[in-house]
């Protein structure tokens, strides 16, 4: 049936092909004009070559600035309770000489009679120094900042007072350790 439809297609058509020879110089017109094409073609694939690479370096060094932008603009935590309260880095810096000074006295003493209780005392504050940075972010996010300020130096006079007394604990143990090592005859 097809092949019906196809040969009488062919025969209706008949009249309409082209039976002329191309005009003479055609062939050499054409292949000039592929060449061109070809150049043409090449010098956009290395156009394109060194043009991507150059795409992607750029679209990173995009990226890259625009993270520092941003890193750059968010204030740290510290900067941002300076803005709030100015004498809080101040007050800060005081109690935390202090403590810095009794943390490193606490572990000058730190011996087999009294490791446990070192121990202990830094794990102790090590909890209540995350409870102050939990407060300092609760200051910053906007919670009632004259009790927070009062709770953060509270956190630091604890820490003090829990030094001192573990201090204090410390050397009442070493007294009682000489006075039984005086004791103690061979």
């Amino acid at each position: 049936m097809k092949k019906d439809g196809l040969e009488e297609l062919f025969e209706r058509l008949h009249d309409d092909f082209e039976l002329h020879e191309p005009s003479e110089g055609h062939q050499a017109r054409f292949l000039h004009k592929l060449k061109q094409s070809e150049r043409v073609v090449q010098l956009k694939q290395n156009k394109t070559i060194w043009w991507r690479p150059l795409a992607i370096a750029a679209s990173i060094a995009l990226v890259c600035v625009l993270g520092v932008q941003i890193y750059k603009s968010q204030n740290s935590i510290q900067e941002q309770i300076v803005e709030i309260a100015p004498e809080v880095s101040k007050t800060e810096f005081y109690f935390a000489s202090l403590i810095e000074a009794q943390v490193e006295q606490l572990k000058n003493e730190k011996s087999p009679e009294t490791a446990q209780l070192v121990d202990d005392t830094l794990k102790q504050l090590k909890k209540l120094e995350k409870n102050y940075e939990q407060l300092e972010r609760e200051l910053v996010q906007g919670g009632n900042g004259d009790l927070l300020l009062n709770a953060m130096i509270i956190n630091f006079q604890t820490r003090i007072d829990l030094l001192q007394e573990v201090l204090n604990h410390v050397e009442s143990i070493k007294t009682l350790k000489n006075k039984n090592d005086e004791n103690f005859t061979i």
